[in-house]
């Protein structure tokens, strides 16, 4: 449930703000093709003849294409400034000579010149040997650059809302699932609880019986089944309580070293027992907030079922180390691959490759979706894959 949280959440929240996002780029856009296009209608107006003629009269009809720019027309004679005029407002600040002279001493030929207005201070154009008509494009260098901040700041104030208005509407769009989910889990709950009674009853029964060598058979086979059925009702309890969500507060901070250690020891004999070794290289020292029999029943179950699908006389590999604020874990096995496309369908509740090897194992399909709730409520992630024969399931824990 709360992986369809997040997917509902991340889906709705990048299509709002990836729409957001276009919607102020083009903004953005239009913006500056306005500020570019104006600079160059200004720029053709004054190049409208060979030898532009600045205006006499401040009121003259050409004069008024230039309010919205500070435009400066210079004469050349044989390479030197003769006349400067200036169009608009003058500011004091904008060295027109000094700029007319570097034009002169770079360029050699008639060209205009408009550079990028989010970072330039004047654009030009230089008719070779007779004048350059020169625009100051600070103010719209300055107008963009406060567009483009003013757009960065609405896209931060508006993802901040959408993120709150998004978490309402993935709780609103996700509740029905989580009904139905919590009634599911209701149910096998209760129903595994309701159970747990006459099945005791059943092997305590059973246990009374065998005293009696009469249908000993059919008493086994009321054991034998009786055991399954515990052992599947007390997994189907443990992930509903997992599935449930933890109470973090017990969580202490413990030694994850030893306790991988210890879990190692304890399964070196059922290895034993299938030619197998498990070869370990734990990190002394490794400290990490979490409940220790979770940490326990996790590797235990990588463990069982690494065991499980090795092949005779090979090794079962448990590595356990710390690279900064992470906390790496891996049980390797070379023996039977996962299929591909499967990887993630083996944590599934119930999902059995094999499902006749599996029942005859009394395997039920429930340990890896146990071990993958035990790495979510500890804010891990948990992956298997399987290459050239060896199967590695690789958790990794934030410190």
């Amino acid at each position: 449930m709360k992986e369809l949280n997040k997917k509902v959440f991340w889906t709705i929240f990048l299509l709002l703000s990836s729409f957001v996002l276009l919607v102020l780029m083009v903004l953005n856009v239009i913006y500056y093709r306005h500020e570019l296009m104006s600079i160059e209608r200004n720029l053709n107006f004054s190049n409208r003849d060979n030898n532009p003629k600045p205006p006499q009269n401040e009121e003259n009809d050409n004069n008024m294409i230039f309010m919205d720019h500070e435009v400066y027309t210079i004469f050349i004679y044989q390479g030197q400034i003769t006349e400067i005029n200036y169009h608009g407002i003058l500011n004091s600040d904008f060295d027109v000579n000094h700029i007319a002279n570097l034009i002169l001493k770079n360029d050699m030929e008639t060209t205009v010149k408009i550079g990028n207005l989010y970072f330039s201070n004047y654009s030009y154009y230089y008719d070779y040997g007779n004048s350059i008509v020169i625009i100051n494009t600070a103010d719209s260098k300055e107008s963009l650059q406060g567009m483009l901040f003013l757009s960065f700041l609405f896209f931060v104030v508006t993802e901040l809302l959408l993120s709150i208005i998004v978490r309402y509407m993935t709780s609103w769009i996700v509740q029905p699932a989580k009904d139905a989910f919590d009634r599911q889990k209701n149910f096998i709950a209760d129903a595994s609880h309701e159970l747990k009674t006459p099945l005791s009853v059943i092997m305590a029964s059973a246990d009374e019986l065998k005293s009696n060598k009469t249908n000993q058979k059919y008493i086994e086979n009321i054991q034998y089944e009786s055991d399954r059925m515990k052992q599947l009702l007390t997994s189907m309890l443990d992930l509903s309580k997992l599935e449930s969500g933890v109470t973090k507060e017990n969580y202490k901070d413990e030694n994850l070293s030893k306790i991988m250690e210890k879990v190692c020891l304890t399964f070196e004999g059922i290895a034993y027992e299938k030619n197998l070794t498990i070869e370990s290289h734990i990190q002394e020292l490794i400290m990490f907030h979490c409940s220790k029999e979770e940490m326990e029943r996790l590797l235990s179950i990588l463990l069982d079922n690494a065991i499980k699908h090795s092949k005779m006389n090979e090794k079962v590999t448990v590595s356990l180390k710390k690279e900064r604020n992470l906390i790496h874990l891996s049980v390797m096995n070379v023996g039977d691959p996962i299929p591909e496309g499967e990887e993630e369908k083996i944590f599934e509740r119930f999902y059995r490759v094999d499902k006749a090897r599996n029942r005859k194992e009394n395997r039920y399909g429930l340990g890896l979706a146990i071990a993958k709730n035990i790495v979510i409520n500890h804010n891990g992630v948990i992956k298997a894959s399987s290459k050239d024969g060896l199967t590695t399931f690789k958790i990794i824990f934030k410190k």
